[in-house]
């Protein structure tokens, strides 16, 4: 089986991080996205990565054949005009039953549910209260999906789409994607649930199937409570003893940070090379060889590189030379 991993956005939301760092390659707990959702793909028999690239390509490039030992092919979006386009440009190499990820968003799904389902695709999803914030799946009685409906104002369903997908008939679908961009596009994008309601038109079936758990990575406020999640589920490294540290776990703190006079802690995660001094951090992840010096950072993310000097930060991104409030 092919996987398709579209990975062209900007993530707009966690700028200026994501002006330097692709978003899939953000870290929580120390781990790139991506590698987490990478890790529930070995459980599959995987014949390709098809990787859809855009910002920052060389970085994904990079990262994928360092890190994944799967075939890879890359393919380069050059219009952002959607994921139905997206997944369009990987027609030419699909021969078969495909599975396409976004992988900006971790997930606990059972996977080896492909193998024991007789239906024409499968659409994860999560059973979410704030159901007005995304994308639900409208089901019938045996759960196959009958609609999708965008951010509905009334509960016609509360089982978000949380971005993964498994195709058998492939057919159907770039049928089903030929068919979306044939018409407008809608603020400038073609959809890619366009084409799932155009399989289902067509009397295809496609499973509704639950997933345990969903943690999007989309945002500030998100990242850090995905952060937090992994963190307390066996992700956390303590760091050795300092005097005048004091840490409040859970924490991740990786090999090779210098800490000194300060707090740590809770859900706090700081990457590799980085030093951190006369300081007050929570609820934060801190990127590789930052320095933060007589500061204090909470519910925030400090980037790769990037000095915080005598600084409060609640609710920012800080990378490099910019500072910007959490979205």
């Amino acid at each position: 089986m092919k996987v398709i991993i579209p990975l062209a956005g900007k993530g707009t939301r966690l700028l200026p991080l994501t002006k330097t760092v692709p978003k899939p390659l953000i870290r929580v707990a120390g781990r790139p996205v991506m590698d987490y959702v990478m890790d529930q793909v070995g459980q599959l028999d995987v014949e390709e990565l098809i990787i859809i690239t855009g910002h920052l390509k060389d970085r994904v490039e990079s990262h994928v054949r360092q890190h994944y030992h799967y075939p890879a092919r890359f393919i380069e979006q050059k219009i952002q005009d959607g994921t139905a386009s997206a997944i369009d440009l990987a027609r030419p190499y699909v021969d078969g039953p495909v599975l396409i990820i976004f992988v900006d968003t971790l997930f606990d799904a059972d996977l080896g549910l492909i193998s024991r389902v007789d239906a024409d695709g499968i659409i994860w999803v999560k059973e979410v209260e704030d159901y007005q914030r995304f994308g639900v799946v409208v089901t019938d009685e045996r759960r196959y999906m009958k609609r999708i409906v965008e951010k509905p104002s009334e509960p016609v369903s509360k089982l978000a789409n949380i971005g993964l997908y498994y195709i058998r008939d492939w057919r159907t679908l770039f049928d089903g994607i030929t068919w979306t961009r044939s018409r407008p596009p809608v603020n400038g994008e073609y959809f890619l649930t366009d084409a799932f309601q155009y399989m289902v038109d067509q009397g295809k079936k496609l499973l509704a199937a639950p997933v345990g758990g969903w943690y999007d990575c989309g945002k500030v406020g998100t990242v850090l409570e995905t952060n937090r999640h992994l963190l307390e589920s066996g992700s956390a490294r303590r760091p050795r003893p300092h005097a005048q540290v004091r840490v409040l776990e859970p924490v991740y703190v990786a090999d090779g940070v210098e800490l000194e006079d300060c707090t740590i802690g809770p859900n706090v995660s700081i990457d590799a090379g980085a030093v951190v001094k006369t300081s007050v951090l929570r609820d934060a992840i801190v990127g590789e060889r930052a320095k933060v010096v007589g500061s204090t950072v909470e519910g925030s993310m400090v980037g790769d590189d990037t000095e915080v000097m005598g600084q409060r930060l609640k609710e920012m991104i800080a990378a490099g030379e910019e500072l910007a409030k959490a979205p």
